[in-house]
């Protein structure tokens, strides 16, 4: 029988018992969030549950060596390095997990109604200045510029490339800005409606959109990622692993010769990746590595991202309709973040409410997907700058 200092117990006693204790209740509030509250469970569950994992003391689920953004997981000390460090070696560190991410969400995405609509890439382009907001926010609280790069890019309510950027950047923030990046799009039902309201009246919430969008041809739902993966990278080069992924799942989906390929990445293959992220994610959250100060700062830093991205989607559409003969309900500019499609959904909801005629998730979808290459682009940006 294991003597009480060989059992993962004895974690619970000194000066620092409570460090994991909290960490189990902020593991056990992620899963409870997702289960019963059914927010992004198919990301917080498998968060939750790793957070859990990796604070139950002695466990060694990620036993390693963490210096810079170089994990050393084979052998230390002559115990063999923790299974998650393996996982989180494999998909954060070497940076498979966020690419391949990107090529699935791109199979699941149907540009259609961004085709149909292009000016609609403006506001998708527009809702990224809470990105530069916050970034600017977190340098003058005192940030390094590559930390505050991380913190800004929250704002794109994109988890991927928050990890990929993140991870190149400031590896040691990655639990507290991954997991602020999939709170909040969780949290998107919550975040958007007060700050929608704020800056609308009901008069502009209630304006009227044709619900039906002209009809896309197949050629140009092919020509598009071709089209869009060369001119963007050639822009921004540093954009080329997510954009280029992204652009690539699309084209299996559209290409009408590549079925198999398309649902092995929308079903199979994004299922996997989607609990070796979760399992990565929560397992960087042990309570050395999160419960410091500036992890907290990380958490309030990226709702005032994320509000700020949401707020100049929002203003940028009433401002194009100061210039534009048909008026376009400013709500869509909010779905320019990249939380696809809870932000199309949310303005579909409120659209609704203010005028029962309107249906506006296509509308809004063009935008919500612009908002995924405008985050992918931004954190290329960054990349070109400070990587």
């Amino acid at each position: 029988m294991l003597g009480f200092f060989e059992t993962g117990l004895e974690g619970f006693t000194g000066p620092d018992w409570w460090r994991p204790l909290v960490m189990l209740i902020i593991g056990g509030v992620l899963l409870y969030l997702g289960i019963a509250k059914n927010m992004e469970p198919l990301l917080l569950v498998p968060i939750g549950f790793s957070v859990v994992l990796v604070n139950l003391p002695h466990g060694g689920l990620m036993t390693c060596i963490v210096e810079g953004n170089v994990v050393e997981s084979y052998v230390i000390g002559g115990e063999p390095a923790g299974v998650l460090s393996r996982i989180f070696q494999f998909g954060f560190v070497w940076e498979i997990i966020p690419v391949f991410i990107f090529l699935g969400l791109g199979a699941m995405t149907d540009f259609g109604p961004l085709i149909a609509n292009p000016k609609t890439f403006i506001l998708g382009a527009g809702a990224q200045f809470g990105v530069y907001f916050a970034f600017f926010i977190a340098l003058v609280l005192g940030f390094s510029i590559n930390e505050a790069a991380s913190i800004g890019i929250i704002g794109g309510a994109d988890g991927p490339t928050t990890i990929y950027l993140t991870n190149r950047l400031a590896p040691h923030f990655i639990g507290a800005t991954a997991v602020a990046a999939y709170t909040y799009m969780a949290l998107v039902p919550i975040i958007q409606p007060p700050v929608i309201k704020l800056l609308t009246t009901k008069k502009e919430r209630a304006i009227y959109m044709k619900p039906e969008l002209r009809p896309v041809s197949r050629t140009e739902k092919v020509l598009f990622p071709v089209i869009a993966a060369v001119i963007i990278i050639l822009l921004v080069p540093k954009s080329a692993p997510l954009i280029g992924m992204f652009m690539f799942g699309n084209l299996l989906s559209v290409s009408g010769v590549t079925d198999r390929l398309a649902d092995t990445a929308t079903n199979a293959f994004m299922n996997i990746l989607t609990i070796l992220l979760g399992l990565s994610v929560g397992a960087f959250m042990s309570a050395e590595n999160f419960l410091k100060i500036e992890s907290l700062a990380v958490f309030a830093l990226g709702i005032l991202a994320f509000a700020g991205s949401t707020a100049f989607g929002v203003v940028l559409a009433k401002l194009m309709n100061l210039v534009s003969k048909e008026k376009i309900n400013p709500m869509i500019g909010a779905a320019g973040v990249s939380a696809v499609p809870m932000s199309a959904r949310v303005v579909q909801k409120m659209g609704q409410q203010a005028n029962p005629k309107n249906f506006l998730l296509m509308h809004a979808m063009g935008p919500n997907v612009a908002g995924v290459i405008g985050t992918a682009t931004a954190a290329g940006i960054f990349l070109g700058m400070l990587g």
